[in-house]
Parts: C-alpha cells; structure tokens; sequence
C-alpha cells in the first residue's frame, strides 16, 4: 500500500476514538422506541459482526425498553442484506451493521443499486478489528516468511478463502499478494463462520481471518496463526507478530464495523440510537470482550462516521485501482 494511503487510514482510525469522548447533543424526549428493533446483519451466523451485534443488544434492551431481533440477511458478499436496509422504511426501527467492505469497497466493485451515502443515514462507527492470517495445521509453513517461500514455489497451488468478494478478508490479501510478490487461488464465501469451517476442514489451506470466530481453533492447534494485519500486535496473540515485521515492511489492514438506517430516518431517533449505542460501547463487559478479540471500540458521533466514510470511499478507490483488484466473474 503507497505510504500516503496507509497514513490517511489510520488518521480516521485514530479519529474514531476522540469523536467517541466528545460531548453528545442533549436529545429531547422522543416516543422513540415503541416496539421491536430490526437489526440487519448481511452475513450469515457466527461471524465477528453477528456476535458484535448480539453483544451491543444485549444491553440495548434494557437501556430501551424494546427488543431487538437480529436478521441475517446473507448473500452476495453483504448486498442483499444493505439492499434490504437502504430500502426499509426511514423509521427507526430497521438498522444494519455491516464492515468496511459494505461501506467503502464494494461501490469500486459492484454496480450497486444503492449509494452507500445518499441512501442509509450513518448512526455509529463501532470498532476496528485487524484479521489473523491463518494457515490449516497441515500446511509446513511455520512462520510467514515459509509461507510465502512455499507461494512462490508452487505459484496459485494454495487456495485462501474471504468472507466474499470485496470484503475485508479478500482485499487484505489481495494486497498482501501485490507487496510480497505471490499469488494464491481465491475461494470466496458468504462469511466467515462457514471460511473457518473449511479452513478446519483443509478445503483451503489459509485464509486472513477475524480473530474471533479463528481464537478457538488457534488455542486449539487445528490452525496455525502466523501473523495479524494490523499496525501493532494483538493484545490477544502477543507473540504473533504483525505481517509488517515477519517479513511484509509496511504492511497494514483492518477491518471496521458500523451502523446506518435507511435515508430519511428522522435526526431525534438517529440522534437517540447513536447515544445509547456510544453509552453500552464504554460498559466494561463490551470492552473485555473487544480486548479479548483484539478489536479495538471507537464509537463517536453520526458526522465521524459520514465523514470517515466518504474519506475511505476516495482512499480504498485508489487502493483498489493500484493493486487492479477487480471483481471474479460469476
């Protein structure tokens, strides 16, 4: 990745945390909620993003006196799912959560028949989270210099599964592949509950996965872990080091989480959703579990997270046009 890219990201990175400390506008009383929460997760279950959702619920309804229902709306790597969002009534009472992908990526791969600005109203930035890159514990490689010696040997021969076209876990390696000079097979699926259980089964041999749905399997020795992709190493994998200092200088990609309605939901309930979400993101119980999955809480403002958006739209267009990442036909 050029230099000033990786730089502009992590400035909104960091920007994430000081929007969250800044003061929140005094939302008068509103009705606002009278009845169930729609919360749209466009993967399938077990992914980081569902169980970050059914965290935050959790606490949601008791702070609110309603219930939330998590829908899983998989398919088409996220965009049925945020179709279904963008075109739900503006009420209040369908929101989504959906990752980097969704937000900044997919609008230089796909033709949409959504924007991804003029359609949802953004509500929260929830969290940052860098991947794992993990390999199947047949595989000989034990570091990530010996994975990329044994690519290079034996050019496409290794498949890595993504989360889905254009997501995260594929745009990661696709810059991995374009800085350390290899080339893997992709093996795209619909999230990454079902990639881990591949990877667990040998049908691909690596993947650059969320830690959280990877941890277990990792302690457990059924996979390797042998680098993390962020800029610094995980507090949760201390002696794995990041992909930058076992062999890739300048490495670096995380993944975010955030939450916007449909287009037209009125400022008092946006207003209200993005407090409440801003309260149970700083309760202690939602900060051990993102330490523990080595996720970092940001959290702040509707405007940090339309602004950061519409940064990361023009910075991931030009990430995606040096390294030609384009989407595989079907």
């Amino acid at each position: 990745m050029k230099q000033p890219l990786v730089n502009a990201l992590l400035v909104f990175a960091a920007a994430g945390v000081s929007a969250g400390a800044s003061a929140q506008t005094v939302i008068k009383e509103t009705a606002y909620p009278t009845k169930t929460i729609r919360f749209i997760i466009p993967f399938p279950p077990g992914g980081h993003t569902e169980i970050q959702a059914r965290r935050l619920t959790d606490h949601l309804r008791q702070r609110l006196g309603q219930s939330f229902v998590i829908d899983n709306r998989p398919g088409a790597n996220g965009i049925i799912g945020m179709r279904i969002a963008a075109q739900a009534a503006p009420d209040g009472y369908t929101i989504i959560m959906a990752n980097v992908g969704n937000w900044v990526v997919h609008p230089h791969l796909y033709k949409l028949d959504y924007d991804v600005v003029k359609d949802f109203v953004p509500i929260i930035h929830v969290s940052a989270t860098p991947g794992v890159v993990v390999v199947h514990a047949a595989i000989p490689a034990k570091s990530l210099k010996e994975l990329i010696a044994l690519a290079k040997q034996k050019p496409s021969a290794l498949n890595y599964g993504s989360g889905g076209t254009g997501g995260f876990s594929h745009i990661a390696v696709e810059l991995f592949q374009s800085m350390a000079g290899v080339h893997f097979t992709h093996v795209p699926y619909k999230g990454s509950g079902p990639l881990v259980t591949d990877l667990l089964g040998g049908h691909i041999q690596l993947a650059f996965a969320s830690a959280v749905p990877a941890m277990p399997h990792i302690k457990g020795g059924r996979i390797r872990a042998l680098a993390t992709t962020g800029a610094a190493r995980m507090e949760i994998l201390p002696d794995v080091p990041t992909v930058a200092e076992a062999g890739v200088p300048g490495y670096e990609s995380s993944t975010w989480s955030a939450i916007a309605a449909a287009a037209g939901t009125p400022q008092p309930i946006v207003l209200r959703l993005n407090q409440e979400f801003n309260a149970v993101l700083k309760l202690p119980d939602i900060q051990k579990a993102a330490r523990a999955d080595g996720t970092t809480i940001t959290g702040g403002t509707p405007e940090h997270l339309r602004d950061r958006m519409k940064a990361e739209l023009a910075v991931y267009g030009k990430l995606i046009k040096q390294a030609g990442i384009k989407v595989e036909a079907k």
